[in-house]
């Protein structure tokens, strides 16, 4: 996904929040219901709150509305793409409102950056990722539920003649000792005439129903399973037609002609248009857009493609990591002066291929142009407002003119969260190419999505080590070599004196106290298309440095999570999650012969993993993994089984990735295509998985990502027991088939 945009990674997500004097609480009547909400104010908030209050001023976007029937919907700022977040926000309104679970609905809301700005990005932009949700939405979706609360209680208090303090909210229903009572959706169209509470009280954590509920079951489970849950590929309007796309077989190549003849003669084929990404065919449905796609002949302009295949980029990394860093990104001490006096001095080569997101729902949009000059956009919208303007710049209108339809999608792992709108964009490029006479869906097949690029950079890391003569790590550096992900986009500004954040964090911020470490940073210009993949800059520093830290201990003669323990604070979260981790593994039992296990701990989004992994061998060479136990402190767990299947998902997915996943090119094509070539983990091999959550009191952090960086070194510690080789070349399959 992404990092936490628009303010320093290495602060942790829980401590970002914003005061109460923030918000601008509001109300409206909505139909035969009620609309609540909150305006997140900028300089001056006392001020402009009471001037907006004195004006009676609602016009904004609600979190939630409240209908006749005595529905609940919540309106979310945040993207549903698998991870958790529709499930999450509904929980904090449930609880402030005291509502009937089985009355709550979420759907995703756009178009008021005021509204639905992302705390943790510091409220300029709507955009889900980082693993940000809980914590952008922990205060004032709460608020919300807890107005609404005050205000449909004031209603029933007005119709009914009683004390508001006599009457009591339990699952949806307003009850008073006399007896009277009613649903919310009696009191609903009241409730919006009631006075606006200027403050609420929340409730306080012994009075949580549904806040920490471990067998809160989502409210979106049964339509997920049942198929009925729609997703953008399942938009169909009037009319709609479908296009796909030609892209360049080589990055940077453009179109510069195209015969159509052959394809325009199929049935079903619309039209060929040209696009700044390549050449649309448009169809009448999907099947005649592929056959049409196949007949036409593009000629490539391709003198400023990327022409470099895989071992040529990775040569060039291996030779510049051996040269000083460009750029430092971190300086503790004088570790040169301490290598020079170390025992024993350690160094290690890590190489990470390119990787591709792979979600099950390849990217689609639809787009289309009503009467009224409304564009209107149906698609997984993770970046909201950035997607809003750019497709209005495409089509010539005012960004308030267009409209989202801000979907549920089958995943993304960051690859929805990009800087030029992508899919949003060919979509309205291709419905404005045809008159905009018609709705169109641009849905990319597997192979499109798979070659058109955006994907994790590939990265080369040099570390040494220096151990003194009691055993003790004294100096360490790293030199990390690869693509920045931000450079050349809208958010090159995050580069700080030569470092892209992304790219080293989790190796610049290790927890560890290491009184002489280096961390320096080369960024590469290679024309391969880059985008934050999940967990970002852990995915590959933290397998580099636990994996090496393992070295380290075994040099020293040390166990590996009794090292570890020995440079953290006793009372840190990382020693927390680290010791829970090995009591739960039970790390000081031997395992049954043919067994072994591997530990890792790595900190990302504000959130603490440790995890230990228990792996056999086959005895050809080859390992399996058997079993998963997993610590976590993510501070406090909304939705805590919510919590363990991401921790759970996160292990599956990273050890996907670091066994058999990887992108490679040659002479600058890519060479995968659909997961024939791309192998991520398949079922028989996803090990038993225990997670288990450090109680909290602290505000959620992140947990969409934070399970995937421990997974690949504490496997590939367990392996080195096993076959006694160290692995240091990603995917796993490569090294040990060599």
């Amino acid at each position: 996904m992404i990092p936490r945009l628009m303010q320093s990674v290495t602060l942790p997500a829980a401590q970002v929040h914003a005061s109460r004097r923030q918000f601008l609480i509001g109300a409206l009547a909505a139909g035969t219901g009620i609309a609540v909400g909150f305006h997140l104010l900028s300089a001056s908030p006392a001020v402009a709150s009471e001037t907006a209050t004195a004006a009676g001023d609602h016009s904004f976007s609600p979190y939630l509305t409240i209908d006749g029937d005595g529905k609940v919907t919540v309106l979310s700022s945040q993207f549903e793409m698998g991870q958790g977040s529709y499930n999450g926000i509904a929980t904090l309104v449930a609880e402030e409102l005291d509502a009937d679970w089985s009355a709550i609905d979420v759907k995703g809301a756009s178009g008021d950056i005021k509204a639905y700005g992302n705390i943790a990005f510091g409220g300029t932009m709507q955009g889900t990722g980082g693993s940000t949700s809980m914590v952008t939405s922990w205060e004032r979706y709460r608020k919300a539920g807890a107005a609404a609360r005050a205000m449909l209680v004031a209603a029933a208090a007005s119709e009914w003649g009683v004390n508001a303090g006599e009457i009591t909210v339990d699952n949806g229903v307003l009850a008073h000792p006399s007896g009277k009572s009613g649903g919310f959706g009696a009191f609903a169209a009241k409730a919006a005439t009631m006075p606006v509470p200027g403050d609420v009280t929340l409730k306080q954590p012994g009075d949580w129903k549904l806040i920490g509920n471990a067998g809160l079951k989502r409210f979106d489970s049964a339509r997920k399973a049942n198929g009925t849950e729609q997703y953008t590929i399942d938009v169909k309007l009037p009319g709609l037609l479908t296009a796909v796309m030609i892209h360049p077989p080589l990055f940077g190549a453009k179109a510069k002609s195209f015969d159509a003849s052959a394809a325009r003669a199929i049935k079903g084929v619309v039209d060929v248009v040209e696009t700044p990404r390549g050449v649309a065919v448009v169809g009448e449905n999907m099947w005649a857009a592929i056959k049409g796609r196949e007949a036409v002949k593009v000629q490539w302009d391709d003198t400023a493609a990327e022409k470099r295949g895989m071992q040529q980029i990775i040569s060039m990394y291996r030779d510049l990591v051996k040269k000083a860093p460009a750029a430092v990104a971190r300086k503790d001490g004088d570790a040169d002066a301490e290598f020079a006096k170390a025992t024993k001095v350690l160094e290690a080569n890590f190489e990470f291929p390119y990787l591709a997101h792979a979600a099950m729902e390849p990217l689609n949009a639809v787009a289309r142009m009503n009467q009224d000059g409304t564009l209107e956009i149906w698609g997984g919208h993770q970046f909201t407002d950035v997607y809003q303007k750019l497709a209005g710049d495409v089509a010539g209108i005012a960004p308030e003119k267009v409209r989202l339809h801000v979907m549920k999608t089958g995943g993304s792992f960051g690859r929805r969260a990009v800087f030029d709108g992508d899919v949003v964009v060919e979509a309205v490029h291709v419905a404005k190419a045809i008159g905009f006479r018609a709705p169109v869906k641009m849905q990319w097949t597997r192979e499109d999505d798979m070659r058109a690029g955006r994907y994790r950079p590939a990265y080369v890391h040099s570390l040494k080590a220096g151990i003194d003569e009691d055993g003790k790590l004294v100096a360490w550096n790293n030199h990390i070599v690869g693509q920045s992900i931000v450079a050349k986009t809208a958010f090159a500004g995050m580069i700080q004196n030569g470092v892209d954040p992304t790219s080293v964090e989790g190796a610049h911020n290790l927890p560890y106290d290491i009184p002489n470490q280096t961390v320096g940073l080369t960024s590469t210009e290679v024309g391969v298309p880059v985008l934050w993949w999940r967990s970002v800059g852990s995915t590959h520093t933290a397998f580099a440095a636990e994996t090496f830290l393992d070295e380290v201990a075994e040099a020293a003669g040390r166990d590996p999570v009794e090292f570890r323990l020995s440079m953290l604070e006793p009372d840190s979260r990382h020693a927390t999650v680290l010791k829970l981790a090995a009591e739960k593994a039970e790390w000081q039992k031997p395992l049954p012969e043919g067994r072994f296990r591997g530990v890792a701990l790595a900190e990302s989004f504000g959130s603490v993993v440790a995890q230990i992994a228990e792996v056999s061998t086959d005895g050809n060479g080859q390992i399996k993994v058997e079993r998963v136990v997993a610590a976590v402190d993510c501070g406090l767990a909304i939705n805590p089984d919510q919590v363990r299947a991401q921790v759970e998902g996160g292990i599956g997915f990273g050890l996907g990735a670091i066994m058999g996943e990887e992108i490679t090119l040659t002479d600058g094509k890519v060479d995968q295509g659909n997961f024939d070539m791309y192998a991520p983990l398949r079922i028989d091999a996803m090990p038993k998985v225990e997670v288990h959550i450090v109680p909290s009191a602290n505000p959620p952090s992140g947990i969409g990502e934070p399970g995937v960086p421990p997974i690949g070194p504490a496997v590939a510690n367990a392996a080195y027991k096993a076959l006694g080789k160290r692995i240091r070349v990603m995917p796993f399959s490569k090294s040990l088939n060599a």
